[in-house]
């Protein structure tokens, strides 16, 4: 699914860029952060950086001797972008593929990795609500294959969620499908 990307553009660092910004907006990251994390020299890096806040993709704050970026919400482009970047990352296959055929679900998030717009190849799926293992087994196996990706779900019932939410509040998280409204 990367391979979207890569034939429209050329720079790998600059879609690495796109992935962690445009899947979690909220997301704010530093030069020698990412080419630590992206393995590459900072020049590398800022060369992209630089290219993508100059056309206002992304946009920068200084905070004492730190430069962070984060995605601009509000360039045109930015809804596109995510929706693209979520396609990319297989959540939306995800979604339609695993969430939205379970049942009695009232949310769900990426934890950890992907929440925080790291593609590192495992998918980190908190579900609230009542699921039968057996069936989220069978339907993340067929969804794996299509993505390409591991997914590692944990359930909690709505009780069981609000007891760990301070301890799930200091970990990436991002609300990727809710149960409407009844």
């Amino acid at each position: 699914m990367k391979n979207l990307f890569a034939g429209i553009i050329a720079s790998k660092t600059r879609i690495k860029l796109l992935i962690r910004f445009f899947f979690n907006p909220e997301t704010k990251s530093y030069l020698r952060e990412l080419a630590k994390e992206f393995n590459i020299s900072t020049n590398s890096v800022r060369e992209e950086l630089n290219q993508l806040t100059k056309t206002k993709l992304l946009k920068s704050e200084k905070n004492g001797r730190q430069v962070y970026y984060s995605a601009d919400s509000s360039h045109p482009l930015f809804p596109e972008l995510k929706s693209m970047v979520s396609k990319v990352m297989g959540i939306d296959q995800v979604i339609d593929g695993i969430v939205n055929r379970l049942g009695d679900i009232e949310e769900a998030y990426l934890i950890d990795n992907y929440a925080e717009g790291k593609d590192t190849g495992i998918i980190d799926l908190l579900l609230v609500g009542d699921v039968d293992q057996y069936h989220l087994n069978d339907l993340s196996r067929k969804t794996e294959r299509y993505i390409k990706r591991k997914i590692r779900s944990l359930v909690l019932s709505k009780d069981e969620y609000k007891d760990l939410l301070p301890e799930l509040r200091k970990r990436h998280r991002v609300l990727i499908w809710e149960a409407k409204v009844r």
